[in-house]
């Protein structure tokens, strides 16, 4: 028995799961015993390579002793067979056979065979290279579990870094409201009805995604803005004007420089989103698709709604005079063709405003 321990490398097969296929009752009842006598309990065998196979479904093997000559399915046969049933999980194959054919050797280490060993062979070069297959099956799946175990950290992380980000964008907007109690879930409803619109107009997935995140930083310069300024209930003077305008530059330089995509988006839309397409607006003055899609995109659905909001100079539009006032702008104020999308899918757009409503 101590023979065969030093052949199988210790507990490396002891626990291992060996099925033998031969169409030979002799040769697999051998090759059994051969393996029985070096300590392996684990073992399947049988003379019929469809029943092998359906073995193998229903629980696969770490290592499979394969004749190469069977009637029906022959060797070459059952590994193709295999590797449609199991894919990457298929285990490790020995193939046995007594014909030493170059053409036939080729044939099955094309198809998947690990190793092979001659008829008639000897105990230890059986169990040897038996061993060594399982030595290679158990490293690759040791291998499997550590990168799918890596995958599922990277997945737990990434998904730890959404939350994250989504409460720091929360509690900044949280921040712009403490200012601003009129706006109500208004910046929320800047975030969906801008993504929706860029989705319309054909951006693409991770922009549209992005867009979500960052149209609610719209505003967030308005933390800089006096109160006496913010929430004066009547029109704003010269003097007063000028001050409000600045929030776009605050914010932009509020969001500014961080380095994350998505903030940094923010701080294009703080800056452009009271920009016009006739370029009468502010900060900058920038006319047509000078002025960054982002803030294009969210002028048309700031204006919407703010035009359907309270705010302490005025009270909450009609739904159909707002719609109105955004076709009267287009061309003007709002880009053109984005406000024209908006008002063919203004069933939509209003859904999500009752929808998001304070």
């Amino acid at each position: 028995m101590g023979h065969y321990e030093v052949l199988t490398g210790g507990n490396v097969l002891q626990s291992a799961r060996i099925l033998v296929i031969d169409d030979m009752k002799v040769s697999v009842d051998y090759i059994v015993c051969t393996l029985r006598r070096a300590g392996l309990a684990h073992i399947s065998a049988t003379t019929n390579p469809h029943e092998g196979l359906e073995l193998c479904r229903v629980a696969p093997p770490d290592l499979i002793l394969l004749d190469y000559c069977m009637p029906g399915l022959d060797g070459p046969g059952f590994m193709a067979e295999l590797v449609a049933l199991l894919g990457d999980d298929a285990p490790p194959i020995l193939v046995i056979t007594a014909h030493d054919i170059a053409a036939n050797r080729r044939r099955a280490l094309e198809l998947g065979a690990i190793d092979y060993v001659l008829k008639p062979f000897t105990d230890w070069e059986l169990l040897i290279r038996a061993r060594n297959l399982l030595r290679l099956h158990k490293m690759y799946q040791s291998q499997r579990a550590l990168s799918r175990r890596l995958e599922q950290l990277v997945s737990e992380r990434t998904a730890e870094l959404e939350r994250t980000r989504a409460e720091i964008i929360h509690r900044l907007c949280n921040a712009g409201e403490f200012r601003d109690e009129d706006t109500g879930r208004h910046v929320a409803r800047i975030g969906r009805l801008s993504s929706r619109l860029a989705e319309l107009a054909g951006a693409d997935r991770d922009f549209v995604s992005q867009l979500a995140a960052a149209a609610p930083l719209h505003d967030i310069g308005k933390i800089g803005i006096p109160d006496r300024v913010l929430l004066k209930p009547g029109k704003l003077d010269a003097d007063e004007w000028a001050v409000m305008k600045t929030h776009c530059t605050l914010g932009a330089q509020i969001l500014a420089d961080s380095g994350l995509p998505m903030l940094n988006l923010a701080s294009e839309i703080a800056l452009s989103h009271h920009e016009k397409w006739d370029g009468s607006g502010y900060p900058n003055g920038l006319a047509g698709e000078k002025i960054p899609l982002s803030g294009r995109l969210v002028a048309v659905c700031d204006v919407f709604d703010a035009l359907l909001s309270h705010r302490p100079y005025k009270e909450p539009w009609p739904m159909d005079k707002a719609l109105d006032y955004i076709a009267d702008i287009k061309g003007t104020h709002l880009d053109p063709a984005l406000a024209a999308l908006f008002l063919h899918n203004k069933a939509e757009m209003v859904a999500i405003r009752v929808e998001m409503a304070d």
